[in-house]
């Protein structure tokens, strides 16, 4: 009889530890979160569209190519007739170009540093109620995939292979083939970004 109470009691009080330990780890993990704050690609960006009056719609065009600039983004195509502002491709900075503002975020940053990312900026300009203008910030980014190895210093050269019977043995530096650039959908920080510096404009 002794000997079952003791069993009781000791099951008893390893549930208690067992639930007193669930507890203080469930307090730890909300802690943690709340110390932690946001991980990186979970901050919300505002909108990319304004709406403006008709009657700035030149002075927000101009403020547009203005930002643009500042994001060292280089104009491509400027029509006001179809109310478009379109840029060149620009190589995404890394974490070792703090100087350049394209690469928006730690999270967008880190990935310039590791993988090859360029970005084009759309910018439209549409009639939508009567006497406003629909101003939309599009950011396309793509990744670089490049085939085979690339050897770009001496070390890493490698002889050319496509024509067997050549015998001059020069060096081939450089990737094997030309690179391909995949789609990675658009960048809503720097969109964001580019629409509140233009609606900057408008409001102050």
């Amino acid at each position: 009889m002794d000997e079952r109470n003791s069993l009781l009691k000791s099951a008893s009080k390893t549930r208690q530890s067992t639930v007193a330990h669930a507890a203080i780890l469930v307090v730890l993990a909300s802690v943690c979160g709340c110390l932690s704050g946001p991980q990186p690609g979970t901050q919300r960006y505002g909108a990319s569209a304004i709406q403006v009056p008709e009657n700035q719609r030149d002075m927000v065009w101009e403020r547009a190519v203005a930002v643009l600039n500042n994001f060292h983004f280089m104009v491509a195509r400027e029509s006001k007739l179809e109310g478009v502002i379109e840029t060149q491709y620009r190589a995404g900075s890394n974490l070792l170009e703090p100087w350049n503002p394209d690469s928006v975020g730690y999270a967008n940053r880190l990935e310039s540093t590791v993988q090859s990312i360029r970005r084009k900026v759309t910018i439209n300009f549409q009639n939508s109620d009567v006497g406003l203008v629909t101003v939309s910030v599009r950011v396309d980014k793509e990744i670089e995939d490049v085939p085979g190895l690339a050897a770009n210093y001496e070390g890493g050269a490698t002889f050319s292979d496509a024509q067997p019977l050549q015998r001059d043995l020069n060096q081939v530096i450089g990737q094997s083939g030309p690179s391909r650039w995949l789609p990675r959908g658009n960048d809503p920080a720097l969109e964001a970004e580019i629409t509140r510096q233009i609606q900057f404009a408008v409001i102050r």
